[in-house]
């Protein structure tokens, strides 16, 4: 994960790094340095695509990276915060001030909420029918239970099946079929949708504060940048890992300053 720089090891190494290859492939190789691949999503987040042909070679190498950018944003974004709360800035607490941290909760934040939100969030952002079609399934599922089970007149099992079923059916029959066009095309709108939304769901940590809410969940809409990024280079499980990993360093930052103050 270090600053290092890599020596491309042959011809198509050579070739993406230095850019005589195509996108797709100077995409599935590394940058040579850290910096080097922060630019490269710098200019991601300016055209951002998708293209299945560049998974990244080195994942972890890639992964790593991304993560120590997100530590220096997040680093930057607390001073600020330290900074308002000393010119007497009262900022709303979160959903976890004065929680305990047991174990129920740490698995809470850094297991279960970073599986389910990329699924929720990010599974369908590969363009893939398999994934697109199961997640719409899980969706459609989840929302006629809460329209129709809510008062009881209807048993949710029923959605709850069909919902299963077409996932099933989805991942089975659709698997290897590649990124719609379409989809591909309108990327960028679907990537930003995917960071928006995944951004203001965090609102919801807060009980009050106004306006001032919106700042408040620039972390999340920073993280959600990257985690698209990776999820679309590496893989949905890159970006469960970092999730995991941001989470993880944000409850052991949460807990070390409830402990000094």
């Amino acid at each position: 994960m270090s600053d290092m720089t890599t020596s491309p090891q042959n011809t198509a190494e050579i070739e993406a790094v230095f850019g005589d290859a195509p996108p797709a492939a100077q995409a599935a190789v590394p940058a040579p340095t850290m910096v080097g691949e922060w630019r490269r999503f710098g200019a991601f987040l300016k055209r951002p695509t998708l293209d299945d042909s560049g998974r990244a070679a080195r994942p972890f190498e890639v992964l790593l990276r991304i993560y120590a950018l997100d530590m220096a944003i997040m680093l930057v974004l607390i001073s600020c915060a330290a900074i308002a709360i000393a010119l007497g800035v009262e900022l709303p607490e979160t959903a976890l001030a004065g929680m305990e941290f047991t174990l129920v909760l740490i698995a809470l934040v850094v297991i279960v909420a970073p599986v389910m939100e990329e699924l929720i969030f990010r599974s369908w952002l590969s363009g893939k029918p398999a994934q697109v079609l199961a997640w719409f399934a899980v969706v459609l599922a989840f929302g006629a239970v809460s329209i129709f089970g809510n008062e009881g007149a209807v048993p949710p099992w029923p959605f709850l099946i069909a919902g299963l079923a077409g996932v099933v059916l989805s991942l089975a029959l659709l698997w290897r079929k590649p990124a719609w066009r379409w989809f591909a095309k309108g990327f960028p709108v679907f990537y930003w949708l995917s960071v928006l939304s995944f951004a203001l769901v965090h609102l919801a940590n807060f009980e009050e504060g106004g306006a001032v809410l919106f700042a408040l969940v620039l972390p999340q809409f920073v993280l959600g940048t990257m985690l698209g990024y990776v999820r679309t280079r590496i893989g949905l499980w890159a970006a469960i890992a970092l999730h995991a990993a941001h989470n993880a360093t944000a409850l052991t930052i949460a807990s070390l300053a409830m402990t000094a103050g």
